[in-house]
């Protein structure tokens, strides 16, 4: 029945645009492929293989429709567009000459191959906590990578941040080289997690709120961030808006299926889903789950409560459209199905972004090796008008036990126009 009334909602629409990159699940199998022991080096190339999977190196060097690390994927910032560099063995355009010496520096300093400044769009101010033999493995890797010839075009960004230099004063201001130290009071375990989400799994660069000059607010670590009009979202122990009723063996299942009782992986996280963490080891993702429960929690922001009549028409939305899938009452029959309402906190960040990203675009969970449907949510844009979506949004974040500020129509409107989503409706839910 369920998939009736979905496959009915999907075909019924008009086309729509679905403006970012839907999750698949690349690793691809050069990534996932058995180094047998007859190979010179084995040992260090799956070291390397393993790492450049936990990084994640795979979504962000390549390009919609490209060779998998032949680069050139767009980077947008809110300044200007940065193209990424080419990581396979071609020995013009990729990396196929490049000495260890050369690599650790990009990843240690973020300095390129000839001593340039790199934009920190590549995430040396946490690839720098790698260690060196580390470093070594992840080149020896990529240099197994069939040479792809193919230069990205040049970056998109205004003067005088298009000269290099400018950005020696921003490390000066945001960025400390330095390897990772283990902290002697903490376990092994601890100090695993903390090495893969401080420098290879780079969490905090999109789960950390980034200032004017788009640089980590260190003194919020992991407090939730927005990028690429998406919401990544607390990983303290907040327990409305972070991991705070998430269990070590909830975020282990998480990272692991891209699903559990209080989420689904959507957005950009599914893509580090399918892509990373599902083919990471049992160890390495509850090291990760043992250092993120360690998290203080942030503080809890205030909200405003919203008004009867936002809610009230509100439910009149998402029971007509949205309790097919999520149900009247949340239930655990559905949550690994279809994303929970109850304690959801994607739904109560301070930011609704996110969400509204979500009804307005749709959106596919990831899929993973244990969980390889990767069910998806169709566009709302064409169906709902903003008061709609509006109190939709805020419905959904003030039920169920949830809290969060209401949502305006207007900020719907803005979200339209970047997202090139119009909608074709102006008063009531139609029938």
């Amino acid at each position: 029945m369920l998939a009736a009334v979905y496959a009915y909602e999907i075909y019924r629409r008009p086309e729509t645009v679905v403006p970012q990159r839907i999750a698949t699940p690349v690793p691809t199998a050069l990534l996932l492929k058995p180094i047998p022991d007859s190979i010179l080096n084995a040992a260090e190339l799956r070291r390397g293989q393993y790492l450049i999977l936990a990084s994640d190196c795979v979504a962000c060097h390549t390009r919609e429709g490209g060779i998998p690390f032949a680069g050139g994927y767009a980077v947008r910032l809110p300044f200007g567009v940065i193209y990424t560099q080419n990581l396979t063995s071609d020995r013009q355009t990729g990396i196929g000459n490049w000495t260890t010496e050369q690599f650790y520096n990009v990843l240690h300093n973020g300095r390129g191959a000839h001593g340039e400044f790199l934009y920190p769009a590549l995430p040396y101010t946490y690839f720098t906590r790698l260690n060196r033999a580390d470093s070594d493995a992840i080149l020896a890797f990529l240099k197994t990578i069939p040479p792809q010839s193919y230069i990205p075009p040049p970056n998109d960004l205004p003067f005088p941040l298009n000269i290099r230099l400018s950005v020696l004063g921003w490390n000066l201001l945001f960025f400390t080289p330095g390897e990772f130290a283990p902290s002697p009071q903490k376990s092994p375990e601890w100090n695993r997690g903390a090495y893969l989400v401080t420098g290879p799994g780079h969490c905090g660069a999109c789960h950390t709120p980034k200032n004017f000059l788009i640089a980590d607010e260190t003194s919020k670590p992991l407090y939730g961030g927005t990028l690429d009009n998406w919401v990544a979202p607390d990983l303290t122990s907040n327990t409305r808006v972070g991991l705070g009723l998430w269990s070590i063996e909830n975020i282990v299942e998480y990272l692991k299926t891209g699903r559990n009782g209080y989420s689904s992986a959507g957005g950009a996280m599914a893509e580090v889903v399918s892509n990373s963490t599902s083919v990471m080891t049992n160890d390495d993702l509850h090291a990760v789950a043992v250092y993120l429960k360690d998290q203080s929690g942030s503080p809890d922001n205030t909200f405003d409560t919203p008004d009867a009549g936002a809610m009230k028409r509100g439910a009149a939305v998402y029971f007509d459209i949205c309790t097919s899938c999520h149900m009247e009452q949340p239930s655990e029959q559905q949550a690994r199905l279809f994303p929970p309402m109850r304690a959801n906190m994607v739904l109560q960040q301070s930011d609704p972004t996110g969400l509204l990203h979500l009804i307005l675009a749709g959106d596919r969970t990831a899929p993973t090796p244990t969980r390889p449907s990767g069910l998806s949510m169709p566009s709302f844009a064409w169906k709902l008008n903003d008061q709609q979506i509006a109190d939709l949004a805020t419905y959904a974040r003030n039920s169920w036990g949830n809290k969060a500020s209401p949502v305006e129509a207007y900020q719907l409107s803005d979200m339209r126009k970047i997202l090139n989503l119009e909608s074709t409706r102006t008063s009531s839910v139609s029938q």
